[in-house]
């Protein structure tokens, strides 16, 4: 009789606690890693752009300048008779040259009031040959230095014209403006025979009111 050996293997009792066990850690794992995502904060991702590295173009206003006109006007003032009545008419001139300046717009205008009126229409009581010795503008007012000759003859009439004249056409670019009339270099106080006297500066307002014509 030979001693039959048991073939016993791993009891199942043994395989079944052995699963039980792998099947708890593969569980824990996985209930551990889903509550490692549930209780980690979500951290959020922020993003910044650059600043562009070319500097902001600045605008430049440029500055505007009045541009001269083509054609300068000054006037100068005649006389003539309405209605029976001696009056001053303006008669615009055009200086084709457009940089002259105003001193040389004044002395442009006195050279053509001394010249006389070329319409027949008007006419001037400044005695003929009369001259422009200097024209000039200073901070008291525009100074005309005239010849002589323009104290020679005439009554208060022709003199109270000749001063409106005199006065109007060098206040044609500032009607507010102070006059000085000079004859031969020296201030001019007392005009002509008649003996106007005259208190300088002057101005339009001054003609108007004291020299009527």
């Amino acid at each position: 009789m030979h001693d039959q050996q048991d073939d016993r293997g791993i009891p199942l009792g043994v395989i079944a606690s052995i699963s039980i066990l792998v099947l708890a850690a593969a569980g824990g794992g996985s209930w551990w890693a889903w509550r490692s995502q549930q209780s980690s904060p979500e951290v959020p991702v922020t993003t910044t752009t650059p600043e562009s590295s070319t500097p902001k173009s600045s605008q430049t206003i440029q500055p505007t300048t009045d541009k001269p006109s083509t054609k300068e006007k000054i006037q100068v003032y005649w006389l003539n008779d309405v209605d029976n009545k001696i009056v001053l008419i303006p008669s615009p001139i055009p200086l084709n040259n457009k940089t002259l300046n105003k001193g040389e717009i004044l002395e442009s205008a006195f050279n053509t009031l001394l010249a006389g009126p070329t319409n027949g229409t008007f006419t001037t009581t400044i005695p003929q040959g009369t001259k422009l010795r200097r024209v000039s503008l200073k901070n008291d007012g525009v100074h005309v230095d005239l010849s002589r000759e323009f104290t020679v003859g005439g009554g208060s009439s022709s003199m109270s014209g000749r001063l409106a004249q005199v006065v109007y056409t060098a206040t044609s670019l500032d009607p507010n403006t102070q006059v000085w009339i000079e004859v031969d270099g020296k201030q001019l106080e007392v005009l002509g025979g008649e003996g106007l006297m005259l208190d300088q500066p002057l101005t339009r307002q001054d003609v108007d009111q004291n020299f009527p014509l």
